[in-house]
């Protein structure tokens, strides 16, 4: 029997209408895992935003009193704010970026010679940036809406935040702000999370078939993880790819809300922003702020994303 790290590419399909269904299969089963995975941590990511960005409402506490005072001040829904634009962005994200890591991985091995462990990091790089530059507006407004505070709101919901972002910044630019942040903190990320990941599953498939393996549902002839092998390797790759890349996820953010930050002048470009954020708020409450929370929400984020991925593989007979 074959581990599906050594049979990772399916066998090569030349019906045209049977290579357009694997490749709308492969966009439903990322985006299914991304959607899967943000409903997860949706009332930790809503927190995450408002810590990150120093919130005026909420500036002043820590993780554990956000959590307390987020449906205190604004009930248990306010948990939610912002997933709808979420919902609408992650879907297409998720789609994209695992349905671009199969076929980077596929044109580095087959086209530029570039295999082993190496592959899976540069592959997984190019499509987390493959997917942010898709995707970016509707992280945008998702942020923006997340921000907002009930009681101090400045748009009333998805349409009207593209509505007042085109109108009052400048355009198709204004919904890009924090887009070099964004792309230059996605490379290590995403690269990390699924070279991680990928290692992981390799070895673990390789060394210890028997206990962490098992059959494909869709194909007995591929081995793959066991669901809770899955959960762990996600886990894993997810807080290591966290660690690295957070201080640009702080300034992507701060770049992200704009205009809607009192102190926005200061975060027009990611030096400045960077800069700006550690001497005012210093490492551990500025650049790093809000670290234990994203430790938190990324670890059951990469779990169910990789293995939902993995189960909608062998539902969709993508293995």
């Amino acid at each position: 029997m074959a581990s599906e790290a050594t049979v990772s590419t399916p066998v090569p399909i030349n019906n045209p209408v049977q290579r357009d269904y694997y490749w709308v299969r492969s966009f439903v089963a990322g985006g299914v895992a991304g959607c899967c995975a943000k409903c997860t941590i949706a009332p930790l990511d809503r927190v995450k935003i408002l810590l990150q960005a120093q919130n005026p409402h909420y500036k002043h506490l820590g993780v554990i009193e956000t959590v307390l005072a987020v449906p205190k001040k604004e009930g248990f829904l306010g948990f939610y704010r912002g997933n709808g634009a979420m919902m609408v962005r992650i879907f297409p994200y998720g789609a994209i970026q695992f349905m671009a890591f199969d076929n980077y991985k596929k044109l580095l091995s087959k086209r530029l010679g570039i295999s082993g462990h190496i592959h899976r990091l540069v592959a997984g790089s190019m499509a987390g940036i493959t997917a942010v530059i898709f995707t970016y507006p509707l992280d945008v407004v998702r942020a923006r809406l997340a921000f907002q505070v009930k009681g101090d709101q400045r748009y009333t919901g998805i349409v009207n935040a593209f509505q007042t972002i085109y109108h009052k910044e400048g355009g198709v630019p204004g919904f890009y702000r924090g887009l070099v942040p964004t792309i230059i903190g996605m490379a290590p990320y995403a690269g990390f999370s699924f070279f991680t990941f990928g290692t992981l599953k390799s070895l673990g498939l390789k060394h210890f078939p028997e206990s962490l393996g098992r059959p494909s549902s869709d194909n007995p002839e591929v081995l793959v993880l066991k669901p809770h092998v899955n959960l762990l390797c996600g886990g894993v790759a997810g807080a290591i790819a966290q660690t690295i890349s957070y201080p640009l996820d702080v300034a992507r953010r701060r770049m992200q809300l704009g205009t809607v930050l009192p102190d926005s002048e200061k975060c027009c470009s990611l030096s400045k922003t960077l800069k700006y954020v550690y001497n005012t708020y210093g490492v551990k409450k500025g650049l790093y702020r809000g670290l234990s929370l994203n430790y938190i929400r990324c670890v059951p984020s990469q779990a169910v994303a990789f293995t939902t991925y993995e189960f909608m593989k062998q539902v969709l007979h993508l293995n």
